[in-house]
């Protein structure tokens, strides 16, 4: 009975330390940002002003998220390679976007532009200016259509 008494006293302490490791979001200078961040940013937004940059500094990642005045913002991982680009009011910088990706759009839906592109391991997805969300495995190939 001591032992249960013990690890329930224990569950509970574990569950009280959550909100002490939960994440944390910190302003941070445009010079604290991984030198790849920088060079993307100075190379394809350098005409955006910079409205907010922060790190997230979560239990299992670490990234950077830069917000521009315009509203367009930039998800970096913790090596400063650009993971989510989202420019509802411009488009992606063609630079970002995979060779591969650009064909495909500018073949299927020459009127669209790419608004926003996400990364991860195994896949890109891509959303255009007409609402059609497209999704890439990592060889390019599409798998999958939301229209």
């Amino acid at each position: 009975m001591k032992m249960k008494r013990w690890m329930v006293a224990c569950a509970g302490l574990l569950a009280m330390q959550g909100p002490v490791f939960a994440d944390k979001n910190v302003p941070v200078s445009i010079n604290n940002l991984p030198m790849t961040a920088r060079q993307i940013i100075k190379k394809n937004f350098s005409k955006q002003k910079i409205a907010l940059a922060k790190a997230e500094n979560g239990w299992l990642e670490k990234g950077f998220d830069v917000t521009f005045t315009s509203g367009d913002k930039v998800e970096f991982d913790r090596n400063g390679r650009w993971t989510e680009i989202d420019c509802k009011r411009s488009v992606v910088p063609s630079g970002l976007v995979p060779a591969a990706i650009t064909r495909y759009v500018h073949s299927h839906y020459p009127d669209a532009k790419i608004v926003k592109i996400e990364k991860d391991k195994r896949k890109y997805e891509v959303e255009l200016s007409n609402d059609v969300e497209i999704t890439f495995n990592r060889k390019f190939q599409v798998t999958d259509i939301d229209i």
